[in-house]
């Protein structure tokens, strides 16, 4: 009998089964699809010789994970590329606010009006951000708090909605470059915690950058499972679970799924019934001629491009992506450029690039041309540059991976006390009415990304129930 199962070879259930090896525990991991990777995958969508990332691209948590920290995945060749800019934010005048490694840098391109407040919201948590976000992703009761006052302190400026926190600003760049940061994530900006969000994701760029792995997201998969099978742990693909008496006899069962999934598997009934799945994005991959010719300069050097007119336009966007059933006239976009950081990912002076829209949750219209419209926005002949493009919508999304159910690529709406407890509330997230079967997913704390620590967090109830029997 093995002393655990896991269910799902995305980064969480890698993590998982990782964790648990290490502690001598025999694991094996069974996935329904033909590779491992889950939210960290690359593939040729396009044409040959160019390799995308179907979901997850640029990783700000991955690199400041303290799971992956702890885990010798540069032996197993894992290795972090940095553009030179995190990310930008263009605007219709040609002119661009950027997300620099350095405070100092960012806080200029807002202009002088918010260099002082955004360096003083910032420079008030990044010393304390190693301890400051091992306490936020390992929360609920996985660890006790490093630096509580820290912590404290960081949930009374987070813990209230983002249009909270963009009233320190005055002008447009600083509020629309924060707007779009907690538009990572789908929650409207007027949401519970939502300036914890955009905190998160400027410190990670302020700590490590936003970096890209070289050869694409899959390194960070394929990294995870090698360094499993060195363990001794198994890997199975190609081996679909419809119930748990599929798998063989273990002492625990681990779920990197969606609740649904898990409930349906496990036989759980309507434990998860009230679970709220979010809005979903419509997705095209590019294969371009060359570089995206941006207007603003910054954008051309930088990993993570943001799109959107201002806060306004953001929030509109978010709006009816969540709480109508239309997709948004003018999209906010979220692109990346692997190519600018790793040539190798594209033929010689070809380039990569990837670029979504929000849409309601289930949508199965096109979102092609208004995408494209919002890009040619602030960079003129984009379209001129493209050899090729492999469109997603929510239907797609679902059908290439089980856990985004109507195409919710987040496994699970980030808004309202969901945001923080989920996939119920509970003191006990990751563990279920069954007593040996539990749940590592994304829609476990502490959320969405490509950031092992549900998985990790998890693996920590496990191997303590594993103990006790």
């Amino acid at each position: 009998m093995l002393d655990a199962v896991v269910v799902g070879a995305g980064p969480n259930g890698l993590t998982a089964a990782v964790e648990l090896a290490r502690r001598g525990f025999s694991v094996a991991v069974f996935e329904a699809q033909g590779t491992v990777g889950g939210g960290a995958r690359t593939e040729e969508l396009t044409l040959p010789g160019f390799r995308h990332d179907p979901c997850s691209a640029a990783h700000p948590l991955g690199i400041n994970s303290p799971a992956f920290r702890g885990l010798p995945l540069e032996r197993y060749g894992l290795e972090w590329l940095h553009p030179g800019l995190p990310m930008a934010h263009p605007f219709p005048d040609g002119s661009a606010a950027v997300l620099s490694r350095s405070v100092g840098e960012t806080a200029a391109s807002f202009g002088a009006r918010d260099a002082g407040p955004y360096r003083r919201l910032i420079e008030r948590f990044l010393p304390r951000w190693d301890t400051l976000a091992r306490d936020f992703m390992s929360l609920p009761l996985t660890a006790l708090p490093r630096d509580p006052v820290t912590l404290a302190r960081f949930g009374l400026v987070g813990l209230p909605p983002s249009t909270w926190l963009m009233r320190r600003f005055r002008d447009e760049k600083a509020k629309t470059l924060f707007a779009g940061l907690v538009a990572h994530v789908m929650a409207p900006l007027g949401g519970f915690a939502t300036g914890a969000i955009g905190l998160v994701f400027a410190l990670a760029a302020h700590a490590r950058g936003w970096p890209v792995a070289r050869g694409g997201s899959q390194s960070i998969s394929d990294a995870l499972t090698a360094y499993l099978k060195d363990l001794g742990g198994a890997v199975h693909t190609d081996y679909e679970v419809k119930r748990l008496d599929d798998l063989p006899p273990a002492r625990a069962y681990v779920f990197d799924t969606s609740p649904t999934a898990l409930a349906r598997i496990a036989g759980l009934g309507s434990h998860y019934a009230n679970y709220r799945y979010g809005p979903s994005v419509f997705k095209i991959d590019y294969a371009l001629d060359g570089p995206v010719p941006w207007t603003a300069e910054e954008p051309r050097s930088a990993g993570t491009v943001q799109i959107g007119a201002d806060s306004t336009e953001i929030g509109a966007a978010l709006h009816a992506a969540s709480g109508t059933d239309r997709a948004p006239e003018r999209p906010f976009l979220i692109t990346v450029q692997p190519s600018v950081a790793d040539p190798t990912r594209a033929p010689a002076g070809k380039h990569v690039f990837w670029a979504y829209g929000h849409v309601p949750n289930g949508w199965n219209g096109d979102l092609t041309d208004a995408m494209e419209r919002q890009l040619e926005r602030f960079a003129p002949g984009f379209r001129d540059r493209v050899l090729a493009r492999a469109t997603a919508g929510p239907a797609e999304l679902a059908a290439r991976n089980a856990n985004y159910v109507g195409g919710d690529i987040s496994s699970g709406a980030v808004s309202g006390l969901q945001l923080l407890l989920r996939p119920k509330i509970s003191l006990f997230p990751y563990s279920t009415p069954h007593p040996a079967v539990f749940i590592c997913s994304s829609a476990t704390p502490p959320g969405p990304g490509v950031h092992g620590m549900s998985g990790h967090n998890a693996a920590k109830a496990v191997w303590r129930r594993l103990r006790q029997t």
